[in-house]
């Protein structure tokens, strides 16, 4: 099961509410992109076993007709027009944290989200943009700012941060995931974390190796050119631990030095005497 229908699967296991509540919740139903208008009626489609049987219970404890139906792998609950704008005129009167349930039920309606191990996306489809902008602003009040798009006539808000998607879950109720989703975030974070320090260091050692092969070369041609005994006491030191130790900075190699000495001036110094 992907991670998105283990969220729907939460939240459509939670236990009953009160009219109010589930009134809220089933406008979030009515307003999304699955909600499909036809001559006579409207059709809520979804996949999601869990999702239809809750949809299907609240629409008997609301007392609400319909019809079932199933397409394919698609389950159908057929509602007759007036009492869809009934639901929606009653439910948008919603105030305060009631009107959390019509985000949920938006998201349960036509919502989804990716696994965070891959990439951050959670959106919610609506077939009408201001059903899309409404949800969106009782979405801004509780710190959630969804970005919005037109896809194929249908209005889009989507989220790509993973702050803001577990801020989301958190919204909606679904707690367990938020649980989920962040253990991935850390894991992610601390990931992403340890590669830079890795590339980090990597980069340094490979200047490192750089610095030191140019070092021997030169070293070679003073020897070469006879040049060697000439050079300070501290400078030939550090010019045979350089051959002895490749691996080293001059600022290691200064440490083995007896005794040791503070700083190298710079990485040129057998380049200058060559």
């Amino acid at each position: 099961m992907s991670f998105s229908a283990d969220v729907k699967k939460e939240l459509s296991k939670m236990g009953n509410f009160c009219k109010e509540n589930l009134l809220a919740e089933l406008v979030g139903y009515f307003m999304s992109g699955n909600m499909l208008e036809s001559r006579e009626n409207f059709d809520f489609i979804t996949e999601n076993e869990f999702n239809i049987e809750r949809f299907y219970k609240m629409l008997f404890q609301l007392d609400i007709a319909y019809e079932p139906e199933r397409k394919g792998k698609c389950f159908v609950a057929q509602i007759q027009k007036k009492d869809v704008w009934e639901i929606l005129q009653e439910g948008k009167k919603a105030k305060g944290d009631v009107r959390k349930n019509i985000v949920k039920g938006a998201f349960l309606g036509a919502g989804s989200v990716n696994n965070p191990q891959k990439n951050y996306h959670l959106e919610m489809i609506f077939s009408e943009e201001e059903n899309g902008k409404f949800v969106s602003q009782i979405c801004e009040e509780y710190g959630v700012n969804f970005k919005q798009i037109m896809i194929n006539e249908k209005y889009q808000l989507y989220l790509k941060e993973g702050e803001e998607i577990s801020r989301f879950l958190a919204l909606i109720g679904a707690n367990c995931a938020v649980l989920k989703f962040e253990e991935v975030r850390v894991m992610k974070q601390m990931k992403n974390q340890v590669n830079r320090k890795v590339n980090c260091e990597t980069a340094n050692l490979n200047k490192t190796i750089e610095a030191s092969i140019r070092q021997i070369e030169d070293i070679e041609l003073i020897k070469t050119k006879g040049k060697f005994e000439k050079l300070p006491k501290e400078l030939k030191e550090v010019a045979v631990l350089r051959l002895e130790n490749p691996e080293l900075s001059l600022q290691a190699l200064s440490q083995l030095m007896e005794p040791p000495i503070r700083k190298i001036r710079n990485e040129s110094t057998f380049e200058e005497n060559s």
